[in-house]
Formats: C-alpha cells, sequence, structure tokens
C-alpha cells in the first residue's frame, strides 16, 4: 500500500512539472469594442504642494511632464486657509476675502496643466454659511490639520444665493480677472484662465451628508451660478464616496432638474483597501478582489445612466488603495507601491471595457498624517513612484480610438495575470499585469519576437518604466510588474 501511494505521488508531481504555464493569446482579427478611456489623476491641495515645501518641485514638474487632459483639482477642508477664500462672513461693511495662501499652489496647477483640460473643484464651502449648533473654528496655521472644519447639512441662507454668489465670485477670480465683493469692493486678481469643466462639491454624500434630491437643487442652483461667469465651462456632478444606487437614480433623472441645466458629466470614487488587521502577504487577493467588487457595480451604474441619461460621461476621479493603520505609520515598502500601481492598470482595463470616459488615479502628493499609501509621488525622496510612472506609461501609449481585441492568459492559473491588447489600426500593444507577490513568466506569441516592452516593477523603483526588446519565447513578470509591448509597424 505504501509503495502504490509513492508511485501516486510521483506521478502527481510528474503532472504538476508538466503543466503548461500561463500563455498570452491575442486575436487581433477579433475586435470587442473602440475605448474612449483617458487615463488621469486627481491633485488634492495639501501643505506639501504649497511653495518652498520639499515635495512642490517634484510633484508639479511630474504633473508637467505627463500632460494629462481632465486633471482634478482640489482643495480640500481640512486645510481651510489653503482651500476657502472666504473663512469669515462679511461683518461691518468688511468681507474677508483672500487669495494670497490659495492663488499660488493654484496657479502653480494650472500652469502645469496648461493646454490640457482640467476639472476644477474648489468643493469646501466656507462653514459659517451653514446652520450649526456651535461656531466651526480653523486652524490659524494654514498646515495645520482642520478635520473639525465641516458639518451642517442646511444652508442659512434657504435660497442659496450666498452659496451661488460665493462660487460666482471664486470662478470670477480665476477667468475674469477679478470680482466685486459683497459690500461693493472690487478684487483684481489679473488671472483669465478657461476652465473646462467644474465639479460641483466632493463626496456631498459623506462631507455634509446630503440627500440626493438637497444635492440636486444645490447642483442646479452651482450650474446656473457658473454659467453666468462662464458659460462654456461644463460641469461634473456627484463626486460620490459610496455608489448609492438611490443617487445616480435621481440625479441622473432629468425630470429631477430644472429645465435646460446640463448633465454633462457624473463622478465617483472607489479605494481598494486592505482590512486593518491585515498582513500585507493577504493584500495581493484583497485589493483584487474589491476591485473586482468595483467593476461589477459600475456596470449596474451603466445601466442606470444609460437608461436615465445616455448623453452623460463618466469620470471615476478618484481610484486609489489604501494600507493598515500599522503600515502608515512607518514607511510604506516598495511592493506596496508596486502592488497598487498594478490595481490602477487592472481598474484601467476594466473600466475601459467598460465603456468609462475618465479614469483617475488619486492623488498626486500623500504624506504621512495625509493619505501617504495614496500618493504618486514617493514623499521620503520626491521621486515620481510606481504608480506615476504606470499612469504615464499607460496614458503615453494608450489613447481613446484604440480599439480592444480578444486577448486571454491561457493556463490553470491565468488569473495571477490580466492582459489586454489594443490596436490603433497600426501598432499593437498590449497591458499586462501581475496581480500576484511573486514572478511569473509568461510564454508569448512568435510574432513578439522583437517588440519592445516597458516594464514597472521592483527594480525600476521611483524610475521610469525599463525598456527592452523581447528576444525569446516568453517574459518574465516581477511581482506585481506593469508591462507594455508594443509590435513596430507593419508587424
Amino acid at each position: 500500500m505504501k509503495r502504490l501511494t509513492a508511485v501516486a505521488l510521483l506521478f502527481f508531481g510528474v503532472n504538476v512539472c508538466m503543466a503548461q504555464g500561463p500563455s498570452l493569446v491575442v486575436k487581433w482579427n477579433s475586435s470587442l469594442m473602440v475605448s474612449k478611456s483617458t487615463p488621469t489623476l486627481q491633485v488634492v491641495g495639501n501643505p506639501m504642494l504649497r511653495r518652498g515645501a520639499t515635495m512642490h518641485d517634484g510633484s508639479f514638474g511630474a504633473l508637467a511632464d505627463l500632460r494629462g487632459d481632465y486633471v482634478r483639482y482640489v482643495p480640500w477642508f481640512p486645510y481651510p486657509k489653503l482651500a476657502v477664500a472666504e473663512l469669515d462672513a462679511p461683518d461691518s461693511g468688511k468681507t474677508s476675502w483672500d487669495f494670497s495662501l490659495i492663488d499660488p499652489m493654484t496657479i502653480d496647477f494650472l500652469e502645469a496643466t496648461k493646454g490640457h483640460s482640467v476639472i476644477m473643484n474648489f468643493s469646501t464651502i466656507p462653514q459659517w454659511m451653514f446652520k450649526t449648533d456651535y461656531i466651526i473654528s480653523y486652524p490659524k496655521d494654514p498646515n495645520e490639520v482642520g478635520w473639525s472644519y465641516g458639518g451642517g447639512s442646511e444652508f442659512r441662507d434657504t435660497t442659496m444665493k450666498e452659496l451661488t454668489g460665493y462660487y460666482e465670485r471664486l470662478i470670477s477670480w480665476y477667468t475674469k480677472g477679478g470680482f466685486t465683493d459683497e459690500m461693493g469692493k472690487y478684487h483684481k486678481s489679473g488671472h483669465h484662465y478657461d476652465i473646462a469643466y467644474w465639479e460641483v462639491l466632493n463626496e456631498p454624500d459623506l462631507e455634509h451628508n446630503f440627500t440626493p434630491e438637497a444635492y440636486t437643487k444645490i447642483y442646479d442652483a452651482m450650474v446656473m451660478a457658473i454659467h453666468t461667469v462662464s458659460p462654456k465651462t461644463k460641469t461634473v456632478g456627484m463626486a460620490l464616496a459610496f455608489e448609492k444606487p438611490d443617487w445616480f437614480e435621481y440625479f441622473l433623472n432629468p425630470a429631477n432638474h430644472k429645465p435646460g441645466i446640463p448633465l454633462d458629466m457624473i463622478s465617483y470614487h472607489c479605494y481598494a483597501n486592505a482590512n486593518n488587521n491585515q498582513k500585507f502577504g493577504a493584500y495581493e487577493y484583497t485589493l483584487f478582489d474589491k476591485a473586482d467588487n468595483f467593476l461589477n457595480t459600475v456596470g449596474y451604474i451603466e445601466s442606470i445612466r444609460k437608461r436615465l441619461s445616455p448623453g452623460t460621461k463618466t469620470d471615476i476621479d478618484e481610484l486609489g488603495t489604501f494600507v493598515s493603520d500599522s503600515m502608515r505609520e512607518k514607511p510604506i515598502i516598495q511592493a506596496y507601491w508596486n502592488l497598487s500601481a498594478s490595481v490602477y492598470a487592472y481598474f484601467f482595463i476594466g473600466l475601459t471595457k467598460a465603456g468609462i470616459d475618465v479614469i483617475g488615479e488619486s492623488q498626486l502628493v500623500g504624506f504621512p498624517t495625509q493619505y501617504p499609501d495614496v500618493s504618486m509621488i514617493n514623499y521620503i525622496n520626491n521621486k515620481p513612484n510606481a504608480r506615476f510612472w504606470v499612469l504615464k506609461l499607460i496614458k503615453d501609449n494608450i489613447k481613446a480610438g484604440d480599439t480592444l481585441v480578444d486577448t486571454q492568459i491561457d493556463a490553470n492559473n491565468g488569473d495571477d495575470l490580466s492582459a489586454q491588447a489594443f490596436t490603433d489600426g497600426t501598432v499593437k500593444k498590449v497591458l499586462i499585469l501581475n496581480k500576484r507577490n511573486k514572478t511569473i513568466s509568461l510564454k508569448v506569441p512568435a510574432e513578439f519576437n522583437g517588440a519592445k516592452i516597458s516594464t514597472i516593477d521592483e527594480l525600476s523603483g521611483d524610475d521610469a518604466a525599463i525598456q527592452s526588446v523581447i528576444s525569446t519565447d516568453s517574459v518574465e513578470l516581477k511581482p506585481f510588474a506593469v508591462s507594455l509591448m508594443v509590435l513596430s509597424r507593419g508587424k
């Protein structure tokens, strides 16, 4: 009996050794769809983007080098002095309008993205406009975090004229050279920027706990105010933290809006997070599982959009990953940045297949105490990290208008890899990512002999993709690697 068991085990072992490894199969003549997706990122205002801060130069240099479209800019409530231009209510014939701290960062953003479309979102409403049980203060130090600057869901002015007046003046500051304040005083800026899109608030389901009905009224009032100042600016609605069906059902129904209010674009967010007690070894499964769950939800949301407002575009403008609290307390390991970059590449493939218009990675700059795990700039050496370089690799090579073709990973363990082939009619390219914390050898078709391959992995670190030429019948994908293979013309 023991002898038979040993023989059986030996036979089983031989079969395991002879099992076929993963192989890439691309059917170039089998078109799936034409992409309409644009990869991009968001920039959240914070002290590290102020002039003189250690991360300023490297961050804005990387942003200018990217040359991206639909880049989202969000001065955010934890730093009120960097986000709110009128921190105190008009009183005794005076106003508190002040752009001295806001302008330098905003102008640096607008100059770094000049010539490309941007989505502006000064999402933080002055706190004094809300009814609250007590006065909400703000830190005197602009670099100090003020998480308590928030609260309230009911405006003190129910006509919302205070709200819309604030945003009319703020937008005029950047597009019309200045504005006249509530007391009749003119404030000159000299700025005349074109703003392609303005997004109305950020995560209103979370930051002020608005209902979809309340938010829709705010959106309509804001759109009319924006168009009073900048009639060509299109608007983005919702920017939801959570994918709640009732929000999409209500907001996307034109019957719930005032006549003539455009629904140019909607937006919502997703962060694939680890459970707080998980070790890093489990992240490779948790993060991709949560990405899959989100992609399934996107399909459902798209069915609502197509039914109610098919002309409305979609921008998923915050895509990222989170680590546990304990991992945030120390320098984050390189493997995480490669994993997070791989997750974004996975999102890009899935959301492109879902027909999403804008696929935005979050965010340019994070640092200890301020979501370090979503940073695209290494906060230690101020260089772009793997998350940035994967975005740039995709943005520079895969365009809206490219055709997706049938692509498969043929193997029993094919789920460890994900790939998608694109072509613009002349150039063929394949985006491949490794979902696992192990090296995997992928067999590629003979036509890829001589193809160029660019790879971001543990060896590239905080540098641009490593470029080489395929000279064998397989490519090696190190843990969480993202590679792009490009066939030369005519192949």
